[in-house]
Formats: structure tokens, sequence, C-alpha cells
């Protein structure tokens, strides 16, 4: 993994690239080179003229074709499922509506779309190195339990042995889970599945029916101690503010979660929020749309100031469907908030860019993070592989 490491860095570089660059004995780059191209990791490329006399070196490049990444999102109200290689090309994808929101019926909709979109990917020469879950709330990631998921309903609801379970029984127990919450998952999407140098420190922030943010320092997913960092949805914008899902007051869920930008531009219903109607009112710019969005945008702008303020980042990546949905209305609106404090200020703010996958982002971060882990196994924060129980 050291040399893999080294291998994404620069793709394409020869064992006696990594002989140098990793301090090993040759003969010991050698062999362990020879294991990666056989499991798939690596493929020898045409060998390259150089001025030097003697054997042309060979080129290693990343396979993407024999190893397939897999990456589910269980959203408020979809489900999205994601296959990709292990350079980040997207080889399939699945999207369903959240048929129930009983945590039962979501896990079985999940393993359903997680079995058939593996037996369209796993060709023959294909191996499935794992499966990385996105859910939206607080995860003990080393259980796979959601603690709470306020705008789904959920708490206390074990994840891991179930889905495991499922799997197991459509063939794919032997295949490890990773749980994390979603924003951290495209926050690692977005540091992993990147062309040139990776933006570190990195802070994903996800606009959804809820809000969160995950955050890539130093290479590494930064989650806290329980593993509730990045819950900024719940921070406090407003005292004594409009009332929460989460049962407090105030918190920027409020101003700029989907429900109440809904709300504002009168999109909200009975059976849940009417995304078509958001969707044309921006396209044809109608006022209600158009006002809701510009007014989540400005609260979206407070936070990410909040957010450069607690974490100095270097770019801030903006995800999630309430940014597709609102488009420029929104951003435009966060931006021009997020310049005018580094004005007053006299600093110049973190870039700011939209996620490079729209709403896939989460699930894309998920067959990241089944990489992230792989190539990264000695950092321990990684510690939230899950694989079924065998039995007695």
């Amino acid at each position: 993994m050291a040399l893999m490491r080294l291998l994404r860095r620069q793709d394409g570089i020869s064992r006696a690239d990594l002989v140098e660059l990793s301090g090993l004995m040759p003969s010991t780059v050698s062999v362990l080179t020879k294991q990666l191209i056989d499991e798939g990791w690596l493929v020898e490329a045409a060998a390259r003229a150089t001025p030097a006399l003697g054997r042309r070196p060979t080129p290693l490049r990343l396979d993407r074709t024999r190893i397939v990444l897999l990456g589910a999102d269980l959203g408020p109200d979809a489900i999205r499922v994601a296959a990709t290689s292990i350079r980040g090309e997207v080889l399939d994808v699945a999207h369903s509506p959240l048929r129930s929101r009983d945590p039962n019926q979501a896990r079985k909709q999940l393993a359903s779309m997680v079995t058939s979109l593996c037996a369209r990917v796993l060709r023959r020469n294909r191996r499935l190195l794992g499966i990385g879950v996105a859910l939206h709330g607080l995860v003990d990631k080393r259980s796979g339990m959601l603690e709470f998921a306020p705008n789904i309903g959920w708490r206390r609801v074990e994840f891991g042995r179930p889905l495991a379970v499922d799997l197991k029984a459509a063939g794919l127990g032997h295949v490890p889970m990773y749980f994390h919450n979603e924003a951290d998952l495209a926050a690692v999407g977005e540091s992993e599945f990147c062309e040139g140098p990776v933006d570190d420190p990195l802070v994903y922030v996800s606009c959804g029916v809820g809000v969160g943010a995950g955050i890539v320092l130093n290479e590494e997913l930064f989650t806290g101690v329980s593993g509730s960092a990045g819950e900024i949805g719940h921070t406090t914008l407003v005292i004594d503010g409009a009332p929460c899902s989460c049962g407090r007051l105030g918190c920027a869920e409020s101003y700029i979660g989907l429900r109440s930008i809904a709300a504002a531009a009168g999109a909200l219903r009975d059976d849940g929020i009417d995304r078509v109607a958001l969707r044309n009112g921006v396209a044809s710019r109608t006022a209600p749309a158009l006002n809701a969005f510009a007014m989540g945008g400005r609260s979206l702008g407070v936070l990410m100031q909040n957010v450069w303020s607690t974490f100095n980042p270097q770019t801030i990546v903006l995800g999630g469907e309430t940014v597709t949905l609102g488009s420029d209305v929104l951003i435009d609106s966060a931006t021009s908030v997020l310049a005018d404090f580094a004005g007053r200020a006299g600093l110049k703010p973190p870039s700011v860019r939209l996620a490079r996958h729209g709403d896939l982002a989460a699930a894309i971060g998920g067959a990241a993070y089944v990489l992230h882990a792989t190539l990264h196994p000695h950092q321990t924060s990684l510690h939230t592989e899950y694989v079924a129980p065998t039995e007695a």
C-alpha cells in the first residue's frame, strides 16, 4: 500500500523510481509490484525511451479494469449507488426514491440496489474491493450504528450487522463494508478522486434536507472524538431562531436546509418537498424561488465564514441537492457574503467550488473511502470495516 500511495501521486513511474522514492530494496519492490499486478492494482505500460544506455524502464500504471469500488448513499428521500474504478472513473450508477422510511425496509431496498449494481459491473476478472455506505446522521463508524438521523426520524438504528447479513445472503458476505456520515464520505471522494495536487485542508459542505460537513486534514478524515465533527448544520446561526429537526432553535439547517427553502418558496407540500416546482421556479426566475434560494445562500455564506474561521481550509466544496436546485442563485449569494466578510478583515477567502459529481458525491465518496481505507491501514480512524458474522 505504501507503493500504491506513491503510484497514485505519480502514475507511470518505474520500479527503479519506486526503489528511489520508497527506500526499499530493488528485490522487495520487484516482488511487491508483481503481487500488485497479479491482484489487479497495476498494469505495465509500454517501455519509455530514455537517453541512458541499457534496458528501458517500464512504467507502472493504475489498472482501471479489474478492481471495482462501490459506494451507496441512503438519504432521507432517495438511495444512490455508484461503482467506480480505483482511478475514480464512474462505471455505473443507480438511483431510486426511498420507498419506505422504516429502517428495515430502507435497508432491504439498499441491499437490493447494491446487489443489482454488483451484478452489472462485476464482469470476468473484476473483483469488488469493498462497499462504503453513507448515512445521513451521526454514525458509530466501528459498528455501523446510526445513532441519530433527525431528517429521517431514526435514532439508535443498527445498520451494520443486518446489512451485512442481507448482502451475505446475496453472495457478498466476503466483501468488507465501511459506514460513515455522508458528508465525511463526500469529502474523501473530493480528495481521493482528484486530478493534480490535493486541496488540503478541504471542507466539504453538504447542503440537502440536512446540512453537514466533512473535513480532510493532512490526507486524513477528521471526525472528532465520537465521530460527530462536522455537524455544522446544528451550529447556531440565530439565537432563539427557527425550530430545527434536532429539537433546538436557530440551527443553520433551519435556514439552509432544503425543507426551509422549499417552505419559503411555497414548494413544501403535505407529502414532502416539491423539487420539480423548485427547479422550475429557478429556471423561470420566479420571485418566490429566487428569493428563497438567495436567502438560503446568505445564511450559507455566514456558515462558510464560520467554517473558514474554524478550520482555515484551502478549499470549501459545496454539494448536495440544495446546491443543484439553487444553482447560481444560491452560490452567488453565498460567495458574495463570504467575500464581504473577507474584505472587512482584509483577508483572502478560501477557494469555493462545486462538488465534482453533484448529487452523487456521497455515493462516489463511499467508493473512494474503500480505496482510502485500503491505502491507509495505519490510520486508526478508519476502523470502520464490518463483515457479516459467520455462523457458530
